[in-house]
């Protein structure tokens, strides 16, 4: 059976349900009624943010096991007194990526971030801002910079004991190209404001994205894959924290390289917080590693970085460690609109791809054309029929599509949405999975929502202090199976 298109219910059903339609080639509905569970999974101090949180069930109940939440949260400030207030916060230099932040939970409380702690960022030394009396980051030497985590068991099949997690770093490339400059509408006047993941930038720090890898045994003590000192092996490198500051240096995590030698890099370059690419999923199937990630088409380079098209891409790998790990490049889906964020995973319990992604729900939906949360099935496991999916409709650019879920959670009130950085709850393997306190559901999401009030009430900035929200969808047979 063929992969279909998700159709829509009549608009008089969707009275009642937010987000009804059919996929999986005809023969699964999803149905999220009001009823279905959603909540608030943490909501940060104004110095802190959670994004892209990756619940992870490992395969044993003592530690680091059960669950392991692992996200990308803020680089520590060092110099911080422990009766010092957390201070309203902003990130300054492209090069503050965040730190790589995880924290053991059980099930009984995956609804709840747990208790986290920072394994390793880049080292920034602070400067006080003189007008408004709080310390931030400035620039400081190329380090790590983790955007983006995906953790993954190693060859557990094989007895290796290791999980690893992949990671997004920047490199510099050089001076501004034609169509890189930011766009008007997000130059601020004096400081600017900018995001590690994307909010204005001068055009002056022209970046690329570039996978980076780390590997660990507990999910609290992580090596980093750097270069030998000769420059042309590779090794793994303990992180410690503390390093770069007039101790020792920060390891400088190698490039993952695929089999035809050259790093996995984003095709385009940008300005260093309008960078974009690589940001994707990774799950076993057959004791074969999928990487699967959105990139811009190199055809649209050129453009604006707010212009840029996208497609869906794949790289497979048979072992982690190996010195090239992952396989050429294969265009899996596209053209989809800029900025698309894509997840993929076998389903709980199917032998079916289920893709979410970020979209915009139909003019006529519900509230609107407000952002919201794709989600669709394949029919089988053949890789082809994710090509086949039609996930947005025309025009593509739109971003619009009936299989929305209908999320209700965040917001800002008047109903605008930005459902940004969304993952989902995963078995060691990277495929779906869910908490024991939901058995009969499909799928645990968790998304970011950047337009929702802070605790604080203040909106310093668009990223930190912001809430973190998590839902679960149930899909339900309808074919004759």
């Amino acid at each position: 059976m063929s992969p279909q298109p998700a159709a829509a219910r009549p608009a008089a059903y969707e009275a009642s349900a937010p987000s009804c339609f059919i996929t999986g080639g005809g023969g699964l509905e999803i149905c999220r009624e009001g009823s279905e569970a959603e909540g608030v999974l943490i909501s940060p101090a104004p110095c802190a943010f959670a994004r892209g949180v990756q619940i992870l069930r490992l395969g044993r109940t003592e530690a680091p096991g059960p669950l392991q939440a692992v996200f990308q949260g803020q680089t520590p400030i060092a110099s911080r007194r422990r009766d010092e207030p957390c201070p309203e916060r902003r990130a300054t230099d492209s090069r503050d990526g965040g730190s790589l932040r995880t924290g053991r939970n059980l099930d009984a409380l995956a609804t709840t971030l747990p208790p986290s702690a920072d394994r390793f960022w880049v080292d920034l030394p602070e400067e006080r801002a003189p007008t408004r009396g709080w310390s931030e980051p400035t620039p400081s030497a190329e380090g790590i910079g983790p955007r983006d985590p995906i953790a993954v068991s190693g060859r557990d099949w094989a007895g290796e004991a290791y999980s690893y997690v992949f990671l997004l770093g920047q490199e510099r490339v050089g001076a501004a190209a034609p169509g890189n400059d930011a766009p008007e509408g997000r130059r601020r006047r004096g400081r600017r404001q900018a995001e590690p993941d994307g909010a204005g930038a001068g055009p002056a720090d022209v970046r690329r994205r570039v996978q980076i890898e780390a590997r660990t045994l507990d999910f609290q003590t992580f090596e980093i894959r750097t270069r030998t000192p000769d420059g042309y092996g590779l090794t793994w490198t303990p992180f410690e924290a503390g390093s770069g500051r007039g101790r020792s240096d920060p390891p400088s995590p190698a490039a993952v390289i695929d089999e035809t030698g050259k790093p996995v890099a984003s095709a385009c370059t940008a300005p260093a917080f309008e960078t974009h690419g690589l940001a994707g999923s990774i799950s076993i199937v057959e004791r074969i590693y999928h990487y699967v990630y959105t990139d811009v088409l190199p055809e649209d380079c050129g453009l604006p970085p707010e212009k840029r098209r996208t497609a869906l891409y794949l790289r497979t790998a048979q072992d982690l460690a190996g010195p090239k790990v992952w396989s050429a490049a294969r265009k899996l889906a596209g053209p989809l609109p800029p900025g698309t964020l894509v997840r993929m995973a076998r389903g709980k319990g199917m032998q079916r791809w289920a893709i979410s992604y970020t979209c915009q729900r139909p003019a006529n939906a519900p509230g609107g054309p407000v952002a919201d949360i794709c989600l669709q099935y394949t029919a089988d496991m053949n890789l082809d029929g994710i090509g086949a999916l039609k996930l947005y409709a025309d025009p593509v650019e739109a971003g619009r599509s009936p299989a929305y879920l209908g999320l209700r959670s965040g917001g800002d009130g008047s109903g605008r949405y930005d459902r940004s950085a969304h993952f989902w709850m995963t078995d060691a393997e990277g495929n779906l999975d869910t908490p024991l306190i939901y058995p009969g559901t499909a799928g645990f999401l968790t998304w970011l929502d950047r337009l929702a009030p802070t605790a604080s009430g203040r909106d310093a900035s668009s990223l930190y202090g912001r809430p973190v929200y998590w839902a679960s969808w149930t899909v339900r047979r309808i074919d004759a199976q």
